[in-house]
């Protein structure tokens, strides 16, 4: 059995000869993963009441998901023989991309939409159905991996509840993909139009929207979870005897980090002004419709 990170407990088996493990788990580690998603996740659940944008809850719950799912590593490191700590690190690690991908996805649409008509022109698929479409995709994959996981945990036949699992993920993989398409496609046509997105507010000073650079922080969050779910993929499809289960940096770095990064990346380039200018646009609009009616009832 490979040694893991820091300082052991002891490796005990489940059940007769059979070991949960490859590896006891480090303390150190979790609890130093446990604090960054830990600061991060208040850091969003801040961020996200500050500016009121109630489409990033799933992303605040994601975050909240790694801390539990790394205090339940931090619980193996005594308990290696215990079930208990390794389903909750195994279901609460597995999840949360999910959760993540879930406000990546809609904040393309509020992107889109507050960009305006010619905006939404530019999308292959139309705005009303984007968010629903990759949500609806993001919410099958996550209940996929969700039983698979159970399934496992119940022990009746780990290999179904492994398979189930590499489904759900290959699903969030499509569907990820197809959500990358549909965003290069909409930046290339939009780009057509104008670089900056400028709106006329009450002072009739323009203000600028750098919505590329938006896209961009979805490119990477994307990338980056991706990047993830086929680390997951080839952890599943290896087996247990396969060179990422029997070490536990694997783990720390192609999961624990990127999502970190995920968190972090997000929360620089946080959608707040997407709020903003889609408050404004929607003003301007009450605006012009206002004008029109009083020049319609001028004419009559």
């Amino acid at each position: 059995m490979n040694e893991g990170l820091g300082r052991r407990g002891e490796l005990l088996p489940y059940k007769g000869d059979f070991y949960l493990w490859s590896y006891v788990p480090s303390i150190p580690a979790a609890v130093i993963l446990i604090i960054i998603f830990l600061v991060l996740s208040a850091a969003h659940t801040w961020k996200m009441i500050h500016n009121r944008l109630w489409f990033c809850i799933p992303f605040v719950i994601g975050g909240f998901l790694e801390v539990i799912g790394f205090i339940g590593r931090a619980m193996a490191n005594k308990a290696t023989d215990k079930l208990g700590p390794y389903i909750i690190q195994s279901v609460f690690l597995l999840i949360p991309p999910s959760m993540f991908a879930a406000s990546i996805y809609m904040t393309l649409g509020r992107i889109i939409r507050g960009l305006g008509p010619k905006a939404e022109s530019c999308s292959i698929v139309r705005v009303k159905w984007l968010t629903t479409l990759f949500v609806v995709g993001d919410v099958f994959s996550f209940l996929v991996q969700s039983s698979g996981a159970g399934i496992m945990a119940a022990g009746d036949d780990p290999t179904m509840g492994e398979n189930i699992i590499i489904g759900g993920l290959v699903i969030q993989v499509l569907f990820f993909g197809l959500f990358v398409v549909a965003a290069v496609i909409f930046q290339l046509r939009y780009r057509k139009i104008g670089n900056n997105w400028r709106v006329v507010g009450s002072s009739n000073t323009a203000s600028v929207f750098d919505w590329e650079r938006m896209l961009m922080m979805l490119y990477a969050t994307s990338a980056l979870i991706l990047i993830r779910c086929f680390f997951r993929i080839v952890e599943y499809v290896m087996g247990a005897d396969a060179y990422p289960l029997k070490n536990e940096w694997t783990l720390y770095i192609f999961d624990a980090l990127l999502m970190a990064a995920v968190m972090i990346i997000f929360y620089i380039w946080y959608p707040s002004r997407v709020q903003d200018f889609q408050e404004l646009q929607n003003r301007d609009s009450a605006d012009l419709a206002y004008v029109t009616s009083e020049a319609h009832l001028s004419r009559s």
